[in-house]
């Protein structure tokens, strides 16, 4: 429910200002809805004609929708050809996913700690980790930022490894000029409601290979194909072979209509969330007890996160206060090696000093395209006074 503009409907006790929230119009609504009155409800032509789409927007050549931004990297892990024993390094500030893709392939991720100042993974902790059963890096686009890609690459051309960008957070975010999606070997999207355009559930891999693009098509649907060029004999116009072992990770038309209705939101989408960036950077500027994020000249941030750090030993009282004043605060992320799954596979020694002193101090405030600035103003309000009140 969208909360109405006076300061007393914040400040009531039904008032709640999530951390993120899709946005939907009716133009959205009509879209699904002709999908839903047409012949195709799945494996139609919306779906291709969501994949170009994004594929044009990000400069990639090939992209391949799929039901989660989860799904997305499971497959581009396949496809890299990650297997039992292989590694990979990631970050340990993200969600689980980015790490457990390896997980599901039989690999297992290695974590490399983060840059202080943008909490991004460390390329020269990258090159420290590395070892000969490295196969590929999935750095993250922590809240919207881009990695350091140049360093990246070059740790990644030297030892001869995959790069799948984790760009959850960074559709519309831009380094060096470029477009997030087609840098990279291959650059998973996630389309959840909080991220910047939503197709409900849904997720997607572009890249530039055409040989990565059949194999991620093969895992999406069961490794199924009908295509004449990949088949080993053609008994007939019925005929199809499963190639190899994959998944039901199929994306619905329903779905892609809203991604498509969505897309062409987005360019306001990305400048409502930069100004509501530019709006908290200035309120906290100069405040002693609150950091606020730092951003590399080189990159332009997509802002799907907008996190603090506040006093380590009063985070858990300011953050419980926010939430009692009805704002939605969050924390992104816990470190992944801290839970309790991982600790019982082998994570339990693990410590990357920069992302264990980051975590301590993290809140993630309210940003996305519906937050009003008198939203905004009270947030910002509760931030200051709860922050010098616990110090």
């Amino acid at each position: 429910m969208k909360l109405k503009a006076g300061r007393s409907s914040i400040r009531g006790k039904r008032a709640y200002i999530p951390y993120g929230r899709q946005q939907i119009d009716e133009e959205d609504i009509r879209e699904v809805v002709r999908v839903l009155l047409s012949d195709y409800l799945t494996t139609g032509p919306k779906i291709q004609e969501f994949e170009e789409a994004v594929a044009q927007y990000t400069g990639a050549r090939y992209a391949v929708a799929v039901s989660s931004g989860t799904a997305a990297l499971h497959i581009a892990c396949l496809a890299a050809g990650i297997g039992e024993g292989d590694e990979i390094i990631t970050t340990p500030i993200t969600f689980a996913a980015s790490a457990n893709c390896a997980l599901y392939c039989g690999g297992r991720p290695v974590f490399a700690d983060i840059c202080p100042d943008t909490y991004n993974i460390d390329p020269a902790d990258i090159q420290r980790k590395i070892t000969s059963r490295t196969k590929a890096l999935i750095p993250v686009h922590y809240t919207g930022q881009p990695c350091q890609m140049d360093e990246i690459h070059g740790i990644a051309r030297e030892h001869g490894l995959v790069v799948i960008e984790d760009g959850a957070h960074a559709l519309g975010a831009r380094y060096r000029g470029q477009r997030i999606g087609g840098l990279s070997d291959m650059t998973c999207f996630s389309f959840h409601p909080v991220k910047h355009i939503t197709t409900a559930e849904g997720g997607m891999v572009l890249t530039n290979d055409e040989k990565l693009y059949e194999r991620l098509r093969l895992y999406r649907s069961h490794g199924i194909t009908r295509e004449e060029k990949l088949l080993q004999e053609d008994q007939g116009p019925w005929y199809y072979e499963q190639l190899d072992l994959g998944y039901n990770y199929r994306i619905s038309d329903v779905q892609c209509a809203l991604g498509i209705s969505q897309l062409k939101k987005l360019p306001h989408f990305l400048q409502r969330r930069r100004e509501i960036a530019r709006v908290y950077d200035q309120a906290f500027e100069g405040q002693q007890d609150i950091i606020t994020p730092y951003q590399r000249e080189e990159c332009e941030n997509s802002y799907h996160l907008y996190v603090i750090q506040v006093p380590a030993q009063k985070r858990r009282d300011i953050f419980q206060k926010l939430r009692e004043d009805g704002i939605g605060v969050n924390v992104h992320y816990i470190p992944v090696y801290h839970h309790p799954y991982y600790q019982q596979i082998g994570y339990d020694g693990v410590s990357c000093p920069q992302a264990e002193q980051l975590y301590r101090g993290l809140i993630s405030l309210p940003i996305h395209p519906g937050l009003s600035r008198e939203e905004q103003e009270y947030v910002i309000e509760c931030v200051k006074r709860h922050v010098s009140e616990t110090v």
